[in-house]
């Protein structure tokens, strides 16, 4: 990091004024993308809530606005299982650009059977991965509007113990929930890297970012009723873990530094400061495994073969 970095440093709860700026974050209604959409908001910029339940949604935006007064944030539609719908939710946006969007939509499975998304893929990886992978194409033009776009892939720390099968990304033959959740947000981090990697070789103003929140807990993270409510003795219990992990709201630290810290380039890490699970938001370096190109370049490939589209052309 520069030395005017290090001069200044970040303070999350002294966020940089956005105002007049239009970010837009996938599953802004609930846990990590919640608190991003929460804490950008308070920076004055407009800030877009992607999602497929209009319900949560909505309740989403009422806490918003109950803790950043004169909040502005609105919600678009969006389901990123059904690769078919995600040019028409950008068409909805209706924007002449897009200053920045946050990739954190997932869905994180627990137990079998497996189960598969609208257009026939395995759901965690089909939503997660190739959801996101297809809607970048479509938000290409809006990003490349904006003078210094941003493109913020939301990690797991659970990608850093997996490795990606090329030959069965989406779990048909071996299905353990746990692994696949953990592939697929691998998938997503090595997608953002790659994807930098892309924009920096034709020459485009935006970057790809890839953050983690670390080990973030529902038991540890503040109430914002009715999205998500913690008794103070869940609290309570939780604080032994505390020592080691955090709460959901600073979970989101990391995603929103790299989506406003001017300091912050393309293909880089961020995540939490202590051992990569809790504290403030640093830059890390990236594991091997995550910046191994030719890894990278097979998973683009099979992305490609599986949306139908290449979303590097959106940019060229």
């Amino acid at each position: 990091m520069s030395s005017a970095s290090q001069s200044r440093p970040w303070d999350v709860h002294r966020l940089p004024s956005a105002d007049g700026r239009i970010f837009l974050v996938t599953g802004g209604n609930a846990g990590i993308g919640y608190f991003a959409a929460e804490q950008l908001a308070a920076t004055g910029a407009v800030v877009v809530l992607g999602s497929r339940d209009a319900a949560k949604a909505d309740a989403a935006m009422v806490s918003i606005r109950s803790h950043v007064p004169g909040a502005r944030v609105r919600h678009l539609h969006m389901d990123l299982a059904d690769l078919s719908s995600l040019k028409s939710a950008v068409d909805r946006l209706d924007l002449d650009r897009l200053d920045a969007v946050v990739y954190n939509a997932g869905v994180a499975l627990d137990d079998p059977p497996r189960r598969k998304t609208e257009d026939g893929h395995e759901l965690m990886f089909g939503t997660n991965h190739l959801g996101h992978f297809a809607l970048t194409q479509w938000l290409a033009p809006l990003l490349s509007a904006a003078s210094a776009g941003r493109i913020v892939t939301v990690g797991s720390f659970a990608a850093r113990s997996e490795r990606l099968d090329l030959d069965d990304l989406q779990s048909a033959r071996d299905y353990l929930p746990k692994r696949t959740y953990g592939r697929s947000k691998l998938a997503q981090m090595s997608f953002g890297f790659e994807l930098d990697r892309r924009l920096r070789a034709v020459g485009s103003t935006v970057l790809s970012v890839v953050a983690h929140p670390g080990g973030a807990l529902d038991s540890l993270t503040p109430s914002r009723p009715p999205v998500h409510r913690t008794t103070p003795a869940e609290r309570l219990r939780a604080l032994p873990a505390g020592l080691l992990v955090q709460g959901k709201d600073a979970g989101a630290w990391p995603v929103v530094r790299a989506v406003l810290d001017p300091e912050v380039r393309g293909g880089q890490l961020w995540g939490p400061k202590a051992f990569g699970l809790r504290g403030r938001p640093r830059r890390e370096p990236v594991p091997p495994h995550m910046a191994d190109q030719a890894v990278a370049a097979r998973l683009w490939d099979a992305g490609g073969e599986l949306v139908g589209t290449d979303p590097y052309l959106g940019f060229q």
